[in-house]
């Protein structure tokens, strides 16, 4: 046990908390009996206060042991801290792929089961609790119960997306999905606003993956310009001649660290403009094959890239609009942000499919990311656009909020009373599995 100053991958808030590192499902029992409050932590990606509490964080970490691979259907069962990042490296050469992921792989089971994340293909699969056919979970009172959809079928349901509040998450199973090269056929489709890149989301709902990296500043007729990704798993036959014989090689790409902090005055409404003309405009139609790390983790490639916010830190703005209310409603945040030019480098458009989960936060429509350096500035504009989105039945990302409040949760969740039930009756009451984050929004 140690004191440590901690955050999330946003480096804000930073916070002082008793950190607690327990070797195995025993120790962790009983770390869990022995604190009056706790909240579970994986490797630190949720970028706000979701896994933060100064008087128990529960690091998973030291838990990062495979357990057991059934190849001929692809269920892997392995301890609660195992890196995603693990699993790539170790399955992709055998021919394997995890069914969902988020934008990095740095990031541990447990955590994606509580965050209940998605990724470039929620329109066709779903999210991650989708794909675990059960997990087993620490209780309050040191019980562990096993959990899936049908058993303890209630508390599976709370516990995916349940941001820990649940229990802790000790072990999991879960289907690995079959794949025959390492690489990803692209296409790159511009659009040159808002109805365009919606009209290309929809016209490629048959692809497996779309994404699209979209201009936050642009303005007037160019509000939503976007580029377009979408992809599929390639073929044997659809890579260069000299790479068929290694067909499920690893990228084997080298990582850069970022040293420093950069200074405010780098991201500012002129970079940012700069970047946004340059990438639209690099970004050429047509399909190419590209490394798996290329088209699901591209920022995984600088590690620490979240220094480039400064030593303030930043925070991740994600919300989702129901379909019906998206074109009018993502049109609204768009020129708000570009108004207030506190555009961001990294701004994503995605197309989600229909969810129906208690604090999971996909629904059928469109879902925006930005990220924006934490100033005072940046929380007032944050204000605006909460409005916009509740006033469009939206909601906001739990895995990506630093700053949200309680209304705001209420209002885009409203399966909250049957939430608290569910936790209330496996003994995980607001006490004993609690953050900074569910403090914050009454939880």
């Amino acid at each position: 046990m140690a004191g440590q100053v901690l955050s999330g991958w946003g480096r804000y808030p930073r916070v002082a908390c008793r950190l607690v590192e327990p070797r195995d499902a025993e120790e962790a029992t009983q770390a869990i009996l022995a604190a009056d409050s706790l909240i579970a932590r994986g490797n630190g990606r949720a970028y706000g206060d979701a896994a933060l509490n100064p008087q128990g964080t529960l690091s998973m970490l030291r838990q990062g042991r495979l357990l057991a691979f059934d190849p001929s259907t692809g269920l892997l069962t392995c301890e609660a801290g195992v890196l995603l990042a693990d699993i790539v490296a170790l399955f992709v050469p055998r021919g394997w792929f995890p069914p969902v992921t988020p934008g990095t792989k740095f990031v541990t089971i447990g955590g994606m089961i509580a965050a209940d994340v998605h990724g470039k293909n929620h329109h066709a699969a779903g999210s991650f609790g989708n794909h675990v056919a059960s997990l087993d979970l620490a209780l309050g009172d040191g019980r562990v119960l096993r959990c899936s959809p049908s058993e303890n079928a209630e508390l599976f349901a709370a516990t995916c997306g349940g941001m820990g509040l649940t229990g802790v998450i000790l072990r999991a199973s879960f289907r690995l999905v079959p794949i025959e090269t390492s690489r990803i056929r692209q296409e790159t489709l511009p659009a040159r606003n808002l109805d365009e890149v919606m009209e290309l989301f929809e016209a490629s709902q048959a692809w497996t993956y779309s994404v699209a990296w979209i201009d936050c500043l642009a303005k007037g007729r160019s509000v939503g310009r976007s580029l377009l990704y979408r992809g599929e798993h390639a073929r044997p036959d659809e890579l260069p001649v000299e790479s068929r014989g290694t067909p499920l090689a690893s990228p084997g790409k080298a990582t850069k660290r970022l040293p420093v902090d950069f200074p405010a005055v780098a991201l500012n409404r002129w970079s940012v403009r700069a970047f946004n003309e340059l990438y639209f405009h690099a970004g050429r139609p047509g399909i190419k094959i590209i490394d798996y790390d290329s088209f699901f983790y591209p920022l995984d490639a600088i590690l620490e890239w979240n220094r480039i916010y400064g030593s303030s830190g930043f925070t991740q703005y994600q919300c989702v609009l129901p379909k019906a209310a998206s074109p009018q409603g993502m049109r609204l945040l768009l020129e708000r942000i570009a108004k207030a030019a506190a555009g961001s480098f990294l701004a994503v458009l995605k197309l989600l499919g229909r969810q129906d989960g208690m604090l999971s936060f996909p629904m059928e429509g469109y879902t925006l990311a930005l990220d924006f350096r934490a100033t005072a500035a940046t929380f007032s504009l944050l204000l605006e656009l909460d409005a916009i989105v509740r006033d469009h039945g939206g909601r906001l990302y739990l895995a990506k909020d630093a700053r949200g409040g309680a209304q705001m949760l209420r209002s885009g969740y409203p399966r909250l009373d049957r939430f608290a039930a569910i936790r209330g009756a496996a003994g995980g009451n607001r006490v004993k599995f609690s953050s900074l984050q569910s403090q914050r929004l009454g939880l």
